[in-house]
């Protein structure tokens, strides 16, 4: 036997209700005979007859009682979980999962976050900041961050930065005490900060001039895996740093360090949010778009 459908449930249900076909169909937006014909329908699958009918009233015969009185509780149940679906379409709430790579919470993250969480409080915040990149939707994340070139193909990318940079940064004292590099091979006679990858390489500092384009293995007293680190070195004089301009931006204002090689670094795409495509995102995620698009474009 063919299911029944909510509409011929509902019909069922208004119609006992309202005692009227054509009162019934005003309050679900159908006519009266859409509605005699979903109820007649229903009456033949299930072989018996819901409702008296006579051209002055219209009454649930006894099978007809029985029948609304199983269905009533899940038609209940329906319709408080789609006012519950547009409850919170209208007032996100539940958890927000991010993942993004260490950088991109520099300077550029949190005071989304933070704006964020001011403005949908009843939404929790759940992120993830690792090197490695990991397949979002296998992972259970809502949204990534992450370098423009790092974002798989099949996602939905918005740009949260323009252009990035990196520079080769150091302290005024470690310049006054070694000197300043002109090109990257003079990197060999620099202790330097060295990078390591989550893969557990040690990364190679990248440059191009005069579109040659070249990776310096460099060398130093310390080899660290956390950018925050890694700028605290750079301050105490250490060693050179290799980090985006937005990563050290205070830094330098303040003059606590200073750039060299910077013709050799040019600027590239940087950070972007990305997404599954799905037509339906969840609240929290429209949501977190929205800002972020709102605050990026102050920057």
């Amino acid at each position: 036997m063919k299911k029944a459908g909510l509409i011929e449930l509902n019909a069922v249900a208004v119609v006992a209700e309202t005692r009227n076909f054509r009162a019934a169909a005003r309050d679900l937006g159908m006519s009266a005979s859409a509605v005699s014909h979903a109820i007649s329908a229903l009456e033949n699958r299930l072989g018996v007859r819901l409702f008296n009918r006579t051209t002055r009233s219209v009454s649930l015969t006894e099978a007809g009682e029985r029948f609304l009185e199983k269905i009533s509780p899940a038609l209940k149940d329906i319709a408080g979980a789609m006012e519950g679906a547009t409850a919170a379409a209208a007032s996100p709430r539940g958890r927000l999962k991010i993942n993004t790579s260490p950088g991109g919470m520099t300077g550029l993250l949190m005071p989304i976050l933070v704006e964020f969480q001011r403005r949908y409080p009843e939404v929790h915040v759940d992120v993830a900041s690792e090197g490695r990149l990991v397949d979002i939707v296998e992972k259970g994340f809502d949204i990534g961050v992450r370098l423009h070139e790092d974002v798989p193909q099949d996602m939905i990318a918005i740009a949260l930065t323009g252009q990035e940079r990196f520079l080769v940064l150091g302290a005024p004292g470690y310049f006054e005490r070694y000197g300043r590099p002109s090109v990257p091979t003079d990197l060999a006679r620099y202790p330097c900060l060295r990078l390591r990858l989550p893969s557990g390489a040690i990364y190679r500092w990248e440059f191009e001039r005069h579109g040659q384009e070249s990776r310096i293995e460099v060398e130093g007293p310390m080899t660290l895996q956390d950018m925050d680190l890694m700028l605290e070195a750079a301050i105490a004089g250490v060693g050179l740093a290799y980090m985006t301009q937005r990563q050290a931006a205070a830094a330098l204002s303040a003059g606590l360090l200073e750039a060299v090689l910077d013709d050799c670094t040019p600027p590239f795409p940087g950070l972007c949010m990305y997404f599954s495509g799905r037509r339906h995102l969840p609240p929290p995620v429209r949501a977190f778009i929205d800002v972020a698009r709102e605050m990026t474009r102050k920057v």
